[in-house]
C-alpha cells in the first residue's frame, strides 16, 4: 500500500505555467478551526462515494505527525522525520471497493511537547489525490475535509529523580477517557467542523516561498509493524512504591496476567482495587502500546517503560540488567482515565522502548476488565543475523548483541539512543552506518543521514552535530566526523552522484575550520561543545585545551579528514582542491609533530604544556596517515602498554580498534573486546552509552564490533571507491577459524579461513565484476571474481 516516490509528483502541473508556479500543490494544508496553541491534538474526516472500484493514490503528510485510517482500519503512520526545508510525504494506493468510504486521521502537534528531533512550522494535515479529477472528492482545501479537536489529552513533561537528567523524547501524556471523542477513527462523535485552510502546498521545487514546509518524497521503507510475544511477567501484587520483592506478590497473579498478556485472556479487578504489573520483554524493545480495558469508570491506569531496574531510588546504579528481586522501577510512561465504556482501546501517540514494563491498574467504585496489553514493534527494517562466524563463539554473542543495539536506534533516522534522546549525532550516525553497510545493502538510511546533516549547515560551513533536531547544537568534532562518513560511503557504496551532491559541503566543513587557525599555524577550540569521547578524566567529554587553547586531538583529526577531503576530491571533485587540502595536510601534521611530540614519553601530547596525554590523540595522529615512521614502533608499544594514558571508551573505542588494525596490534583489539565480552553475562541485550554508571543502556555507537568483525578480523576493506576493488588482510588474532559473508554492492563476498600456525588456507568469493588483494603476513595473492581456494 505504501509506494516510495523519487520525484515531486506534481511536478508536470507547472510546466506550461509562469515560474513562480512551480512547485504548487493542487490542494493545500488545513488544520482546526480556532486550534489552540500547542500542544494539541486533533483528528479529520472526509466521507465519499466511489462509483465503481478503483485503485487511487494519494500522498499525505501532517505537521507534526499522523496517524491515517480508511474505514476506520489504520493503514499508515508518518510523516518521515524531516525539517522544513525537506518536509516529508508518504504517497499509498488506497484499493477501494465501490460504494461509501471514510477517510480519517489522527494529528499531533506538540510543540515543546514533541520529541526534541521533531520540527514543526504550524499544525496541519494535507492529503492530496494523485488523479486531477478526485481533487475534489478528497484532496485537502477542496474537499469537504472536517476537524475535530481530541480532547482529552494532557501533556507533563519527563521529571527524573532526584537530579536532573536529559531527556529529548517528547512529554509523557495521560487521555482521559470521559472526554476522549472514542470512535474518531470511524467518524463518529460530535463537534466536527470544517476545516480550515491555512496555507498552500508546496515542494521543493518552488523557486520562491515564504517559510513554510517545501514537500519532498518519504525515502524510507514503512517501519516494521509486528506484534511482541513471548511477555514474562516477573512481579505481580499489590502496588507500592518500594523495590521489587517476591515476597510480596499475590498468590497466582503472577500466572493470571501472563495468560492476558499472552492469550488475551480477560482479566478482572475488582473495584477499590490497586496492582502492579512488572513486565520483562526479555530483550531490549521498541514499540507501541494499546490496551483494550472494560469498565473501570473512576479507576486510572499507568503504563511506563525502563531499560533496566536501579539498585537505588535515585542515581544510575542498575548492577545485572535482567535481575529485579530487591530493585527499584524508575521509568518514563503514560497513564489512562477509564470512562466505563466496553472494549475501549487506549493508545500511545509515540513508541516507547526498553527491556521492562511497569503496569500500575487503580480502581475505582468499578471493576475494570483488562482485555487485551498489544505491543507492536516498530522500527527501521533491518535484517536481524548477520553471516559471521569464529573459533570464539564470544563473538557471535558480541554480534547478536550489537545487532540488536543497531535496530533499536534505527528509524525514521539513527537515533543515538531511544530511551533518553531519540536525537542523530554524526558522531554515533558515523558507526552506525558502518555497521550497517556490513549487515545489510540497504544504504537508504545512511544516504538519508548523510543528506539530514548536510541540510543542517550553518553559515559557518560547519554542520550541527544532530538533525533534525529544534535546538540548534555544534559539536566541531562532529562536522569532521560528516566528512569521514562520506568518505565511508563513497568507499563501502557505489553512489558517486550523492558523493558529488556532498562535496560542496565537505568543501564548506573544510573551509570552516580553517578560520581557526592561530598565527601558530594551529587549530584553536573552535567554539562549541568539543566533545570527543566519555572519557571519565575529562569534563563533560571535552579534551584537554578542548575548551580554549590548542587541542591535539582536534588537530589531528582535522589533519585526517583534509586527506580524506583530498581523496573525494581526487575520486569524484576537483584535483586542484584536493591538492590544496593535502597540502594543508602537510604542513599542520609537520607543526603538530614539532609541538606536541614528547621524546621522553614517545608519544603526542593532549595539550601544548604536555600535561596530559590519551589514547585518543595517539590513535588520531596515527589514523591522519602523517605519522612519521621512525615514531611508529615506539607509539605503537606505549598505544598497547603505558597504564597511565586516558583510556577511549566505548565511542572512541572505534578508532582505538581501527588504530590497532592499522598497526597490526590484533591482540590489543581482542583483548579491549573484553568489555562487550561481558556484556551478556552482566543482563546486557544492547550496547551502553558509556563507563559504569551509565545513563544509557542502548547506545549503537557501541554496535562498532560488528563493522571491525568483518573490516579488522576478516580484514576485508574497500581498495578502491565504489567498492570497485577488495583488499583482504586477515588478521584473526586468537581465532583458528573464521567464516563471513559481507555484501558489497555487486553482491556478496564469502570468506571461509582456517590458520593453522603461519599458514592460511580456505577459499574466498568475490562478486562479478570485482578483484583483489589477499594480504597475509607480506605475502600477497591476486583474487579474481568468483571462488577461488588460497593457501599462503
Amino acid at each position: 500500500m505504501r509506494q516510495l516516490l523519487d520525484h515531486d509528483p506534481f511536478q508536470h502541473l507547472a510546466l506550461n505555467d509562469y515560474w513562480y508556479s512551480r512547485g504548487r500543490w493542487p490542494c493545500s494544508w488545513i488544520s482546526v478551526p480556532a486550534a489552540p496553541v500547542p500542544p494539541f491534538v486533533s483528528a479529520y474526516r472526509c466521507h465519499f462515494t466511489i462509483e465503481r472500484s478503483a485503485v487511487i493514490r494519494v500522498h499525505v503528510s501532517a505537521d507534526e505527525r499522523y496517524e491515517l485510517f480508511l474505514d476506520g482500519a489504520r493503514i499508515g503512520r508518518g510523516p518521515e522525520r524531516g525539517e522544513p526545508r525537506h518536509w516529508r510525504f508518504e504517497t499509498y494506493d488506497l484499493a477501494l471497493d465501490t460504494g461509501e468510504h471514510l477517510l480519517a486521521a489522527r494529528v499531533w502537534s506538540l510543540g515543546d511537547h514533541a520529541p526534541g528531533a521533531q520540527m514543526s512550522v504550524a499544525p496541519g494535515f494535507l492529503l492530496a489525490p494523485q488523479d486531477d479529477d478526485l481533487i475534489p472528492l478528497l484532496g485537502t482545501g477542496s474537499a469537504p475535509w472536517e476537524a475535530l479537536l481530541l480532547d482529552g489529552y494532557t501533556f507533563e513533561p519527563i521529571a527524573w529523580p532526584g537530579e536532573y537528567v536529559y531527556f529529548a523524547v517528547g512529554a509523557q501524556f495521560a487521555v482521559d477517557g470521559t472526554r476522549f471523542p472514542w470512535g474518531f477513527e470511524r467518524g463518529d462523535g460530535a463537534g466536527w467542523q470544517p476545516a480550515i485552510t491555512t496555507a498552500p502546498a508546496v515542494s521543493i521545487a518552488s523557486p520562491e516561498y515564504t517559510p513554510i514546509r517545501l514537500l519532498t518524497p518519504a525515502q524510507l521503507p514503512a517501519a516494521i509493524d509486528r506484534p511482541v510475544h513471548d511477555l514474562r511477567v516477573r512481579f505481580a501484587g499489590a502496588a507500592t512504591d518500594g523495590p521489587v520483592r517476591t515476597a510480596d506478590e499475590s498468590s497466582g497473579a503472577r500466572e493470571q496476567w501472563e495468560t492476558l498478556l499472552n492469550a488475551s485472556t480477560p482479566l478482572t479487578l475488582p473495584a477499590h482495587n490497586r496492582q502492579r504489573v512488572l513486565i520483562d520483554l526479555g530483550v531490549y524493545t521498541c514499540a507501541y502500546a494499546e490496551l483494550v480495558i472494560s469498565g473501570g469508570a473512576g479507576g486510572a491506569i499507568q503504563l511506563r517503560w525502563a531499560e533496566s531496574l536501579y539498585e537505588a531510588p535515585e542515581g544510575h546504579v542498575k548492577g545485572r540488567r535482567d535481575a529485579v528481586e530487591g530493585k527499584y522501577f524508575r521509568g518514563i510512561g503514560d497513564s489512562w482515565l477509564p470512562d466505563g465504556g466496553a472494549a475501549r482501546r487506549f493508545a500511545t501517540l509515540w513508541w516507547r522502548c526498553g527491556r521492562f514494563l511497569e503496569l500500575v491498574v487503580q480502581t475505582g467504585a468499578e471493576a475494570l476488565t483488562l482485555e487485551r496489553l498489544e505491543l507492536t514493534e516498530t522500527g527501521y527494517p533491518l535484517p536481524g543475523k548477520m553471516r559471521f562466524a569464529a573459533s570464539d563463539d564470544r563473538l557471535a554473542d558480541v554480534a547478536r548483541i550489537a545487532i540488536r543495539s543497531l535496530q533499536m536506534c534505527a528509524h525514521e533516522t539513527y537515533m543515538d539512543c531511544p530511551y533518553w534522546e531519540q536525537l542523530m549525532y554524526v558522531g554515533d550516525t558515523r558507526l552506525q552506518a558502518l555497521a550497517t553497510y556490513v549487515l545489510t545493502r540497504d544504504d537508504r538510511l545512511p544516504r538519508a543521514a548523510l543528506r539530514h546533516f548536510d541540510d543542517s549547515r550553518l553559515p559557518s560551513g560547519l554542520t550541527q552535530s544532530r538533525y533534525p533536531s529544534r535546538v540548534t547544537q555544534i559539536i566541531p568534532p562532529f562536522a569532521l566526523c560528516w566528512v569521514g562518513m562520506v568518505h565511508d560511503y563513497a568507499l563501502w557504496r557505489d553512489d558517486a552522484a550523492l558523493v558529488r551532491d556532498l562535496l560542496p559541503g565537505v568543501r564548506a566543513v573544510i573551509d570552516g575550520f580553517a578560520r581557526f587557525f592561530n598565527p601558530a599555524g594551529l587549530i584553536e577550540a573552535p567554539a562549541g561543545w568539543n566533545f570527543m569521547d566519555w572519557a571519565p578524566e575529562w569534563h563533560s567529554g571535552v579534551p584537554p585545551a578542548g575548551e580554549r587553547g590548542v587541542s591535539g586531538s582536534i588537530n589531528w583529526l582535522y589533519v585526517g579528514m583534509l586527506e580524506r577531503a583530498a581523496q573525494l576530491e581526487e575520486w569524484f571533485g576537483e584535483p586542484e582542491f584536493g591538492a590544496r587540502q593535502r597540502r594543508l595536510a602537510r604542513a599542520l601534521a609537520a607543526r603538530l609533530d614539532a609541538t606536541f611530540w614528547d621524546v621522553g614519553r614517545a608519544l603526542y601530547a593532549d595539550d601544548l604544556a604536555h600535561g596530559h596525554f590519551s589514547e585518543h590523540t595517539q590513535c588520531l595522529a596515527v589514523l591522519s596517515g602523517h605519522l612519521r615512521a621512525e615514531r611508529t614502533p615506539a607509539l605503537a608499544d606505549r598505544l598497547v602498554h603505558d597504564g597511565r594514558l586516558t583510556r577511549a571508551t566505548i565511542y572512541f573505542s572505534h578508532y582505538l580498534f581501527e588504530t590497532y588494525t592499522q598497526l597490526g596490534r590484533i591482540d590489543a583489539l581482542y583483548e579491549r573486546l573484553a568489555l562487550w565480552f561481558d556484556l551478556s553475562a552482566r543482563g546486557f541485550t544492547t550496547t551502553p552509552e558509556m563507563p559504569e554508571p551509565t545513563r544509557s543502556d542502548c547506545h549503537a555507537w557501541g554496535a562498532h564490533p560488528l563493522y571491525h568483525m568483518f573490516a579488522s578480523l576478516l580484514g576485508i576493506r574497500p581498495a578502491a571507491p565504489g567498492f570497485a576493488g577488495v583488499t583482504i588482510a586477515p588478521q584473526p588474532g586468537p581465532l583458528s577459524w573464521m567464516r563471513g559473508e559481507l555484501p558489497h554492492p555487486r553482491g556478496q563476498i564469502t570468506i571461509d579461513l582456517t590458520i593453522e600456525g603461519e599458514w592460511l588456507r580456505g577459499m574466498i568469493t568475490l562478486p562479478p565484476g570485482v578483484t583483489g588483494t589477499l594480504i597475509w603476513q607480506g605475502a600477497r595473492q591476486t583474487l579474481k571474481a568468483g571462488a577461488q581456494s588460497i593457501m599462503l
